[in-house]
């Protein structure tokens, strides 16, 4: 199964400038999800992060990952229309500097969900090169 960008937004609430996923090539619901997100120029960060060096900040990289988690959760009938919200970030590590023109490889496994809460370890990718890893603690709400 596979999702496009409308049916992304069908699920997580995020938009524009924070939509960070850009189509989701696997999914089985509650357990795990690949998808892509293509970094391109136009995006409003690079105006300051950096002039002359644009680099795709860390924090970005974990979020992008963290909603493709919240993807795969509400793709659960019990958790439709509710927001996936990010409680902690744990072991994260920084592995490679993203640039425009790159297509980041997102993966995220369901590692453990208790009632509204779970963890999900996810890691991201370019050409084959880890970019960062995390494993990201979330709430549903």
């Amino acid at each position: 199964m596979s999702l496009n960008i409308e049916q992304i937004m069908e699920i997580i609430p995020h938009r524009y400038p924070m939509l960070l996923i850009d189509r989701v090539e696997e999914i089985e619901p509650g357990k795990r999800a690949v998808g892509y997100k293509n970094v391109t120029m136009n995006e409003q960060i690079f105006q300051g992060h950096y002039p002359g060096k644009p680099i795709m900040p860390g924090v970005l990289m974990v979020e992008a990952l963290a909603q493709l988690g919240g993807v795969a959760i509400l793709s659960l009938d019990k958790y439709k229309g509710k927001k996936p919200i990010l409680g902690g970030i744990k072991n994260a590590k920084f592995r490679r500097m993203v640039v425009p023109g790159d297509v980041l490889k997102l993966e995220i496994e369901i590692v453990k969900v208790k009632g509204p809460a779970g963890i999900g370890k996810g890691v991201a990718t370019v050409n084959g090169e880890k970019a960062v890893e995390a494993e990201i603690t979330f709430m549903i709400v």
